[in-house]
């Protein structure tokens, strides 16, 4: 994981997106289900409660409103009661701002949702999907109204009439015109009609509908991603969401990168779609890559789908995901030889350079990782080989290690700079550097090449030694002597 996503989720308040789609009411009607109708062999529903809140386009702008961005949402709803209800709760969103395009010829469209046991049992909708030319000519007066206030443009697209061809040529073309970011989540099979958009998001099934290409393999899945940016030129991306997996983002000219979904417990994948596409805006608005904005918006998706109901993913939740990730991840970086060797193989089928240094990393200081950082500059790849508990007592004396080798192995992993740790009990890494055959040897400037472990031998296949500068003043001897020397005062 980029270790810029925090850093990314702050500036997310910076953030303006321009929403415009189908906006519906979600109605959710909760309840026990504890016998069978005698009239017929369904559930009968006990109601405890109703809740409702805006869905389709609202859903995604309240989901942009509580990541902290700045949401205008533009849409239709009929003059009707559940119309004035969804504009009654638009306004009472903090950051959305709703234009709603009220019709008579229409109603609004609405889905009530029955659940029972935090399981959806049935859904009801009312809905007129014919498109209004009426409605969509005040929907383009709007869109150039908001269009020059906002950073980034989304089209969420339900297939219920607001976003016709009209709305979605006016808009992409208006939108690429300023030099604005174009979001779709797409309804229909034919993705040609976004042609000029940033990227699109169709689901797993939505792709395979548009490209007849099937199979949630990752080769299927990266074969339909390519087919998609064959078939619309002038689209940036695609991004095809699938579920429990996570998603495979492919930009044009590079290969798909396949991210994966985290393990939770799915409760209800209502909004999931839409918590995908708001994550997506608020961050490329903040100023992320669209690599950037994937990683966050999948990580969002999995706070979604634990939810029940169409919840909004909120700022401190998403940060504090990402951070609960950044730990899991540097978890996954403590390895063992085999596995090690297994990226090895990996990283040079690719080209790549794979360095390796090692250390005890007792009490890890600003020279730690100043060498880290220059060992980086060595090689594409860098491992570390990291002494056990028992290593560093025969090294150092009883007194060490202050910290064990599971906390200095996890804050080694934590650091961007290093792509691998490995925990070794010899006295010398020798037996990891024969391993993994490193391209390059980096070690501190306070050793002669004629003292590193292992040098001849790396120099033996062509590999290089490199001795990097270290930083005055830092050592972890002498920062233990400095807390002792403030003890005594």
């Amino acid at each position: 994981m980029s270790v810029d996503l925090d850093d990314l989720v702050s500036r997310f308040a910076q953030a303006k997106v321009l929403v415009i789609g189908d906006v519906m009411l979600d109605r959710f009607v909760y309840g026990k289900a504890k016998r069978i109708s005698p009239e017929a062999p369904i559930p009968v529903l006990t109601v405890e409660r109703e809740v409702a809140m805006p869905g389709g386009a609202g859903n995604v702008a309240r989901n942009i409103a509580s990541l902290g961005g700045e949401a205008v949402l533009i849409g239709m709803a009929g003059q009707d009661r559940a119309g004035d209800e969804l504009q009654a709760l638009l306004s009472q969103v903090p950051g959305l701002k709703a234009q709603l395009v009220r019709i008579s010829s229409r109603p609004t469209t609405e889905k009530t949702r029955y659940i029972a046991d935090r399981q959806q049992i049935m859904r009801a909708d009312v809905e007129d999907t014919r498109p209004s030319s009426d409605a969509s000519h005040r929907l383009l007066k709007a869109i150039d109204a908001h269009l020059t206030h906002a950073d980034v443009v989304v089209l969420s697209d339900y297939a219920k009439g607001a976003v016709s061809d009209a709305v979605v040529s006016h808009a992409i073309a208006a939108a690429r015109a300023a030099g604005k970011s174009v979001i779709v989540d797409p309804k229909s099979s034919d993705l040609a009609r976004y042609d000029g958009a940033t990227v699109v998001t169709p689901n797993r099934d939505e792709a395979a509908s548009a490209t007849g290409i099937r199979g949630d393999e990752d080769e299927a899945v990266s074969q339909c991603v390519a087919a998609i940016l064959k078939s619309v030129p002038r689209l940036g991306a695609a991004i095809v969401t699938r579920g429990s997996r996570g998603m495979t983002l492919g930009e044009r000219g590079t290969d798909p990168v396949h991210i994966r979904g985290r393990a939770r417990e799915v409760f209800d994948v209502s909004g999931a779609g839409d918590t995908v596409v708001a994550t997506l805006a608020v961050a490329l608005a903040a100023g992320g890559t669209l690599s950037a904005a994937a990683e966050l918006a999948n990580i969002a998706a999995g706070i979604a789908v634990a939810s029940v109901g169409t919840s909004a993913v909120s700022h401190d939740g998403l940060l504090s995901a990402v951070h609960s990730q950044r730990l899991e991840s540097a978890e996954a970086k403590i390895v063992s030889t085999s596995e090690a060797l297994k990226w090895v193989e990996g990283w040079r089928l690719r080209g790549e350079r794979v360095g390796f240094t090692n250390g005890c990393f007792d009490l890890i200081h600003p020279g730690h990782v100043s060498l880290l950082s220059q060992a980086r500059t060595h090689c594409d790849r860098l491992i570390v080989g990291l002494n056990s508990d028992a290593s560093v007592k025969r090294l150092k004396g009883e007194s060490r290690p202050i910290q064990d080798e599971v906390a200095r192995a996890l804050v080694l992993a934590s650091l961007s700079a290093v792509d691998l740790v490995m925990v070794f009990s010899e006295d010398t890494p020798e037996g990891l550097i024969q391993a993994i055959r490193p391209d390059a040897l980096i070690k501190g400037s306070d050793y002669r090449l004629d003292q590193v472990v292992g040098a001849e031998f790396v120099a033996s296949y062509g590999g290089k030694t490199v001795l990097v500068s270290l930083v005055p003043g830092q050592s972890t001897t002498e920062t233990i002597a400095r807390l002792g020397r403030s003890g005594n005062r």
